[in-house]
């Protein structure tokens, strides 16, 4: 079946759901009655691209970790991350060494605290007292991300937690953003990603300053059950109209591969046809409307969908992630987030190539107990490209001795594919007045026909 006529034309649609919870269906749509005034303009503020660090997952880290990663993504056009916090004793450590590497890089890199609410205590008074900590601790750190003055924070969920009080809007606003601990310069600019319906926004008046939409870095409505139903209906508009900030979401890939007797998470989200480049591009033509771009992930590792190196810890999910590197992905980043910032493509100056595949064949068969994950029906068995040139060239993909393809390609940023059947490699060259510019055929890649575990994750190589 073939789905790339629909799916990646409307990258923009979302349903809020999570593998870890039941939620509520929504859209990609923040409609200007569901929301409050901000109580300043937000076109004051820059454009920002973060990434989504699991501080999770950096237990073995120090802060010459930190300083690596923040020098890696800052060379990638990030300006930021957004540490997500969990209730780990040894996580508080760790996010104050982030904090110390970023000020000793410099004022350009921001970090801001995004509360992992599936993980953290919500039910009493007293657990909303770690989250204020984390905020006065570093309300005042030349490096924490302000927005309209006030010190940015987020969540992953949360929509559930009242903190002791009647409702969730109450437990939020009395214990987190309207608490006293938190006016002056302890202030709180709060955007949640609650998995919630938009239309409800309202009533979290009080509490919600802008939104984080988590879920809109894939197209999560389509499932192997659905996809015929939604050939014509993907498709959704942004508004904020100046109202609350909205913060999207990119991401290059989504496959995790638990157990029910582990976390029980077993399923893909469709990332065929250059997800990654392709939702890129649509921030970017809706820059106006999208106040922060936030990539999902840098170093997620249990749901592949981690653009950072392979570092720290994981939580085992090596059999999916080991020599899987994505920082191709990384590399690439850098061209669109300069555009989404700035609202112009930056020229090309060096031809590039991307490859990326999944490492064995949809159909093929694995004496795997965990099974196939849910959704496998929608990949393709394909080789993805992204090419960057300086001028027009040829490109040509192999995915063996006798199959490749051809291709006449402009000057700019082309995305290309080709079929790859079980036993292939993959090769991409640039060609330019019968001379071969650039040749990438990255080793330790073949597409396994008898794959020994289901890995629905990708190898991604580029030409460096």
């Amino acid at each position: 079946m073939h789905f790339l006529s629909f799916t990646f034309l409307s990258l923009l649609a979302l349903a809020y759901a999570r593998p870890i919870a039941r939620l509520q269906p929504g859209a990609d749509t923040i409609a200007q009655s569901t929301i409050s005034a901000r109580q300043s303009n937000s076109t004051s503020n820059p454009k920002y691209v973060v990434a989504h660090h699991m501080v999770g997952n950096t237990f073995p880290y120090t802060a010459d970790n930190w300083s690596a990663d923040i020098a890696l993504a800052h060379s990638a056009g990030i300006d930021g991350f957004a540490l997500n916090v969990g209730s780990d004793e040894w996580q508080p450590q760790r996010v104050a060494d982030a904090y110390t590497a970023a000020q000793k890089f410099g004022p350009d890199f921001k970090l801001f605290l995004s509360f992992d609410m599936s993980a953290l205590p919500c039910t009493t008074a007293d657990n909303a007292n770690t989250l204020r900590t984390y905020i006065t601790t570093y309300s005042s750190h030349p490096n924490q991300l302000k927005y309209d003055g006030k010190v940015f924070a987020s969540t992953f969920a949360g929509e559930s937690c009242k903190f002791g009080q009647g409702s969730v809007a109450q437990g939020w606003s009395s214990q987190f953003t309207q608490h006293p601990d938190l006016t002056g310069a302890n202030a709180v600019y709060f955007a949640p990603s609650f998995f919630v319906d938009p239309s409800t926004f309202g009533t979290f008046n009080g509490v919600m300053d802008g939104d984080f939409n988590f879920n809109s870095g894939w197209p999560i409505t389509l499932t192997t059950a659905s996809a015929q139903s939604v050939v014509s209906g993907l498709g959704a508009t942004l508004h904020n109209g100046g109202k609350r900030a909205y913060m999207a979401a990119v991401s290059p890939w989504f496959f995790t591969h638990y157990s029910p007797q582990t976390f029980n998470k077993n399923f893909i989200y469709l990332a065929d046809s250059h997800l990654y480049p392709t939702r890129w591009a649509n921030l970017v033509a809706a820059r106006d409307k999208i106040d922060l771009v936030e990539v999902v992930t840098w170093n997620d590792y249990g749901e592949s969908h981690y653009i950072g190196p392979i570092e720290g810890a994981q939580p085992n999910s090596q059999a999916w992630v080991d020599g899987l590197n994505h920082t191709g992905w990384l590399d690439m980043t850098s061209y669109f987030a300069t555009a989404y910032k700035t609202g112009s493509y930056p020229a090309i100056t060096k031809d590039k190539i991307y490859l990326w595949s999944r490492t064995h064949p949809r159909d093929a068969d694995a004496n795997d107990p965990v099974g196939k994950p849910s959704n496998f029906e929608l990949t393709q068995d394909q080789l993805w490209a992204v090419v960057m040139t300086t001028a027009p060239a040829t490109v040509t993909l192999s995915t063996s001795a006798t199959s490749s393809q051809t291709f006449n390609v402009p000057a700019g940023l082309s995305k290309l594919s080709m079929p790859i059947t079980a036993g292939g490699t993959m090769k991409g060259v640039i060609s330019r007045n019968g001379q071969d510019v650039v040749t990438l055929q990255p080793d330790g890649f073949q597409f396994n026909g008898s794959p020994a575990s289901y890995n629905y994750n990708a190898f991604v190589a580029f030409s460096q």
